[in-house]
């Protein structure tokens, strides 16, 4: 099949890389401006433009057979316009919903599904009224364009507030989230079918720094049944909302084994890299399956895997000579922050892969130098 990829960057990137061994062709759509480099050689790209109709889209696309997203934050009249000539997936509705967090949260409350206690703001007064509603600490997000700590904002006390609150009329609407003593951050990576057959890969535990995701590791330690049944419940009850088609990232809050969700990703995700080397169908994989029409691959590994983001920099040589790792590299310009590659990893017993994160993360990362 010939797949359209709206988005240029690394998930674009391993999506093809994994669809060229199914035997799919790819073409990708390019923001205005947007860098290549990612996907450079594994197709071609078309670059937006806003006055283009969907059929000359298509057209230029060279008819693809479905369009599927590597974000959530691309034109979703683009996508609905395309949707009138072929199989556009995840929805452009889904899509819309998940591109901004006052709505995303919003379905949530409204499908019975817990969150953190959140009001959505466009003033300085509202801004005020929402934290004080909420307590200090308030955690302040942008509705849109917020990811990797950016966008975002921790009110302390009423001197943050006031600052935050004099710059109002230059954001963008906010969402004002109330604390949540949550014990670690889980993920869950889920995939429904064209035919809706759902499968889901086990909840990944994640570890952040500075507001981007660092490491992930599978299955998460210490997940009673209750909690992975609560997890997938949440999991199906957005698939079956939607008829969802693809993969459905969900990022959660672990209470003592309750769950909030604090967000969700239409697309694959940086807490699913670890399913590309253990073992079992790939979340990218998997991706490409649903959009084309075919069962779900296996998601269960048989045994315990990790994932170590590069965050501007690249590993020495000898990290890479030992058998369990496995390096993917993104091409694109090392910078501060930049997610450029990540190491997976594999070890037949929890310990033994935990120590090895571990070193591999002091070495990379010394303790105490910022990202």
């Amino acid at each position: 099949m010939r797949i359209a990829i709206a988005g240029c960057g690394q998930l674009a990137r391993m999506l093809a890389l994994a669809g060229w061994e199914m035997g799919h062709q790819f073409v990708f759509i390019a923001d205005p401006g947007e860098n290549t480099d990612c996907v450079n050689g594994l197709g071609d790209v078309v670059y937006r433009d806003d006055t283009m109709s969907g059929g000359a889209l298509y057209d230029e696309l060279g008819r693809p057979d479905v369009v599927t997203v590597e974000k959530e934050h691309v034109s979703v009249p683009m996508l609905e316009s395309l949707s009138d000539h072929c199989l556009v997936a995840p929805s452009p509705e889904a899509i819309r919903i998940c591109q901004h967090r006052g709505r995303e949260k919003t379905l949530l409350q409204s499908l019975g599904i817990a969150t953190a206690p959140f009001h959505v703001v466009d003033s300085s007064q509202t801004l005020i009224e929402a934290v004080e509603t909420v307590g200090y600490p308030a955690f302040v997000k942008s509705c849109e364009q917020g990811y990797d700590g950016q966008n975002q904002w921790l009110i302390k006390d009423s001197e943050s507030l006031e600052i935050l609150a004099g710059r109002m009329e230059t954001l963008p609407d906010l969402v004002v989230e109330g604390r949540v003593n949550f014990d670690r951050e889980l993920s869950l990576i889920a995939v429904r079918s064209t035919r809706g057959e759902i499968a889901t890969y086990p909840l990944s535990e994640n570890r952040h720094r500075e507001g981007i995701l660092l490491t992930s590791q599978v299955p998460a330690p210490h997940v009673s049944q209750a909690t992975t049944a609560q997890a997938e419940a949440i999991a199906h009850s957005l698939l079956t909302h939607w008829s969802y088609v693809g993969v459905l990232s969900i990022e959660l809050f672990d209470e003592a084994g309750v769950l909030r969700v604090n967000e969700l990703a239409p697309r694959v995700h940086n807490s699913g890299h670890w399913s590309q080397d253990a073992g079992v169908t790939s979340q990218f994989a998997n991706h490409l399956r649903a959009l084309t029409g075919v069962i779900p691959g296996e998601t269960q590994p048989a045994h315990f895997a990790g994932m170590l983001n590069l965050l501007g920099r690249s590993p020495a040589p000898h990290l890479l000579q030992a058998n369990d790792v496995s390096l993917h590299w993104y091409t694109k310009s090392i910078r501060q922050r930049r997610k450029v590659g990540h190491i997976n990893l594999q070890a037949a017993d929890r310990v033994t892969l935990e120590q090895r994160l571990a070193a591999l993360e002091a070495e990379l990362y010394p303790q105490g130098e910022p990202l």
